[in-house]
């Protein structure tokens, strides 16, 4: 007996893309508003947080700690380059662009770090039943 194919409902229920996907935009509205009373996106705390953890300087490695494209990255740390919480710091090797998080930027991250554990607290509170760790170990399969 042949299996039936799915119709366009079905695809829409089972496809772990879109699912993934719409869970992410979720998640970024949460994060967001939370982090709106300093002025910066889920987005920026991302890059603020890999600068001030020291994960990495140069325009590259930051790409690859955040699995961005480097042009995506580049537009993100415009507006953030513009409010004075990271700057670039010439280095001999002219072809490198490294980057630190300005007084200004550690503030903001000191600042903003409560507001995102208020986000992390409601959604790992959501995931009633389920682990974290272990979640995000399976979410990382995908990858």
């Amino acid at each position: 007996m042949a299996e039936r194919a799915l119709g366009p409902k079905d695809i829409h229920y089972v496809c772990v893309c879109h699912t993934v996907r719409k869970t992410a935009r979720a998640l970024t509205r949460r994060y967001d508003a939370r982090l709106k009373p300093v002025g910066i996106t889920s987005g920026q705390f991302g890059i603020l947080n890999a600068l001030s953890t020291g994960v990495a300087s140069s325009l590259t490695t930051l790409a690859d700690a955040l699995g961005m494209d480097r042009t995506t990255l580049n537009r993100n740390l415009r507006p953030l380059e513009e409010q004075g919480l990271v700057r670039t710091v010439r280095t001999e090797d002219l072809r490198v662009r490294r980057l630190e998080l300005t007084k200004a930027g550690l503030r903001t991250m000191q600042k903003a770090v409560p507001l995102w554990e208020l986000a992390q607290k409601d959604s790992t509170h959501r995931l009633t039943g389920m682990s974290w760790n272990n979640l995000r170990n399976s979410l990382k399969t995908l990858m």
